[in-house]
């Protein structure tokens, strides 16, 4: 029987929707075919993993077959790292042993990648550098007025991020100077706060976890970061599991598989089970239907709904305060946290219960009356952060037509904030169903 015309387009239309879905392959790439020879020189022995795009990660790297559980996924010979041990091996190795008071092995890093952009065509290390991204989505890139739409707790560390980085900057200033004679251009104009902000992205969002010993040429600061070029394709994902470590028998950084990858799939690993504002805030993505996220309560939503009248009020403040019950106080997938009852059980004792408030932090029941005084003022907060979040929700769909530059920063705050939405609307049915129950 001959097969109908439309049945094969809708098949041939199907089949590359799939194979969109699963990630275009950019091997043939020019920038990944020097990388991958740049690798096979340094020892490097390729894998079946692939450079692709993905419709809904970006870049990534896809597998060519199935892999299975306690498969080695990729390994990475130690001449791939770029670690403080690199950079002392290059030019800039005296000037860093000379300088004091000694560098922290974070600034040695951010110092070589400057070096080598500028160095160009002359960098040993070209063809890593070509495939880093050019620009980067952390809160210290972005706008203020985008980082003015991130939740409370995010926006006050955005805030600190920012500050460091350019306390890091102006610290570094000197030394940056001290090496002016391995530059014919002024190193005012290479280093600079762009160039600085570019690399500490870089080694924040990019780096694999690898203990060096001490050394007396750094301060006392961890060294504990090594870039891995081609591994740092691989993107986050906090549903899977993976092991990784550098394995000294082999001189090689490994990660293996604790879980299953179909053929043509992408291959993900897990940079820990990190909520979204902490994905963002480290890494510039988030996490749809992320398992791990949470919405933050802070202190002052938190007092909103108790009377300033409350004689006991500043007693209760201080209490909570001093059990560190003040600070990660959430809403998640499963409705309010322990931590956000809790402390709210607390606020609500009536005078008559406040020498309970021992009871109240090891989780007792108090009364039926401070019971549903907690779920009716949890459910309150609730309702009132659902609402804030639509309110920045409608601006953010404002400022998307009326601000093109911001575009794709904007779009990041809005998946945070959706999945803000999605967390806070589970948690207002769960605690509809313990009103209704109670």
């Amino acid at each position: 029987m001959k097969k109908s015309r439309g049945r094969t387009d809708r098949k041939r239309r199907r089949k590359h929707l799939q194979s969109f879905m699963d990630g275009v392959n950019c091997s043939h790439k020019l920038e990944y075919i020097k990388l991958k020879k740049w690798l096979k020189d340094r020892g490097f022995e390729d894998s079946n993993l692939r450079p692709a795009q993905f419709w809904d990660t970006g870049r990534g790297l896809m597998t060519t077959k199935a892999l299975q559980v306690r498969d080695l996924i990729i390994s990475l010979p130690e001449k791939c790292l770029l670690d403080t041990g690199t950079v002392l091996s290059s030019c800039l190795g005296e000037y860093i042993m000379k300088w004091k008071p000694p560098i922290s092995p974070l600034i040695a890093l951010c110092t070589f990648l400057i070096a080598e952009k500028h160095a160009g065509e002359k960098s040993l290390w070209k063809p890593y550098l070509d495939v880093l991204p050019k620009t980067y989505t952390c809160p210290v890139c972005l706008e203020h007025d985008v980082v003015s739409l991130l939740p409370e707790p995010l926006r006050k560390k955005a805030q600190e991020q920012r500050t460091t980085v350019h306390e890091l900057y102006m610290s570094s200033k000197a030394f940056f100077s001290s090496l002016q004679p391995l530059f014919a251009e002024n190193t005012g104009t290479i280093f600079n706060y762009s160039a600085l902000e570019w690399a500490w992205c870089t080694i924040n969002t990019r780096t694999i976890y690898m203990k060096h010993s001490q050394r007396e040429c750094f301060s006392l600061e961890p060294d504990v970061y090594a870039l891995a070029p081609y591994l740092d394709l691989l993107n986050h994902s906090p549903n899977v599991q993976v092991k990784a470590a550098f394995n000294e028998q082999t001189r090689s950084y490994e990660i293996w598989a604790n879980s299953q990858c179909k053929k043509y799939e992408e291959v993900f690993i897990c940079y820990g089970p990190h909520d979204n504002q902490r994905l963002l805030l480290e890494y510039g993505f988030v996490a749809t239907d992320n398992p791990h996220s949470s919405v933050y309560v802070s202190s002052d939503t938190l007092l909103r709904y108790f009377p300033p009248l409350d004689k006991q009020r500043n007693a209760k403040l201080s209490i909570l305060k001093d059990h560190n019950f003040l600070e990660n106080l959430t809403f998640g997938w499963d409705g309010p946290s322990w931590r956000l009852l809790t402390a709210l059980k607390l606020l609500s004792l009536g005078a008559d219960e406040f020498t309970c408030w021992r009871r109240t932090l090891l989780g007792d029941v108090i009364s039926a009356r401070n019971e549903q005084r907690t779920l009716n003022i949890t459910t309150k907060i609730c309702h009132f952060l659902i609402e804030e979040t639509q309110r920045v929700l409608l601006q953010i769909s404002q400022l998307k037509r009326n601000r093109e530059n911001l575009k794709k920063h904007l779009a990041l705050v809005e998946a945070l904030r959706l999945e803000d939405l999605k967390i806070l609307q589970k948690s207002a049915e769960i605690l509809c169903n313990l009103n209704m129950a109670t």
